[in-house]
């Protein structure tokens, strides 16, 4: 497996600029409503993106557990993973290394991390009819990823990238979707956009045929960014404008 070579990214520009579009509408919106104190909106602002990363993890542990009791143990990894990444944005702190994607692999998989501690995945995995790359070139891809990142200017598209490219590269043996979905909200929260998640079974199931259907088509062509990949940046990108949406009616209600 090769990266993805994220010149050739082609993210629908109409679509990141209308969500820009909104987030600046919710920021004039806390700043300059004359009805509502800036503190009130933004408390608005705050509450509702918190609602969204409670959303976040419920989807999240529906997403990979079995049954009830795998979704409270999940949920209860995820919670202290989200917990973590609040903690660090407080602190200003923006998603960059190796070290942090470990930091939240220890918390979201603890499990998984005590059977293989600060390791990645030492054999082979398959994602349907995708093989994952040889366990000897998961380092180098990772170390690889991880120095693509700040050479990708809009924080939308760097955040959809890594969250492809790390789930292609699959580190670890479990774990992988909870932990590389986390970073990529994290990415997105530093930059004051919402999280992205999945909100039901058919999104689910869209979201995993779609991440499938792009790593065969790269397999075929890993310079082509083709159709399967455009889906997948389009169906992220259009989660996070349906996120600052919920956020910007949730405004403009208390501003009026």
């Amino acid at each position: 497996m090769i990266l993805f070579p994220h010149e050739k990214i082609e993210i629908d520009e109409k679509g990141l600029a209308e969500l820009d579009r909104r987030m600046k509408e919710i920021y004039r919106t806390i700043i300059f409503n004359r009805n509502y104190s800036a503190d009130e909106l933004l408390d608005t602002f705050i509450q509702h993106s918190n609602s969204l990363t409670e959303m976040l993890s419920i989807k999240n542990a529906q997403m990979e557990a079995q049954n009830e009791e795998e979704v409270a143990l999940y949920l209860r990894d995820l919670n202290l993973a989200i917990n973590s990444v609040m903690l660090e944005l407080s602190k200003n702190v923006n998603f960059t290394s190796l070290s942090q994607f470990f930091h939240l692999f220890r918390i979201i998989s603890p499990d998984t991390h005590s059977r293989h501690p600060n390791r990645f995945r030492e054999r082979l995995v398959q994602i349907g009819s995708y093989v994952c790359p040889d366990p000897a070139f998961v380092s180098g891809l990772m170390e690889e990823l991880f120095h693509t990142l700040p050479q990708i200017k809009h924080p939308v598209t760097r955040a959809i990238y890594f969250h492809h490219e790390a789930i292609r590269i699959h580190p670890f043996i479990d774990g992988n979707g909870r932990t590389v979905r986390i970073a990529k909200n994290w990415i997105l929260m530093y930059e004051m956009y919402p999280p992205i998640f999945i909100r039901d079974e058919q999104e689910k199931q869209q979201y995993i045929s779609t991440l499938g259907w792009s790593f065969e088509a790269l397999n075929k062509d890993p310079f082509n960014f083709s159709e399967p990949l455009e889906a997948f940046f389009d169906q992220e990108l259009n989660r996070l404008i349906d996120s600052a949406d919920i956020i910007l009616s949730r405004i403009n209600e208390v501003g009026k």
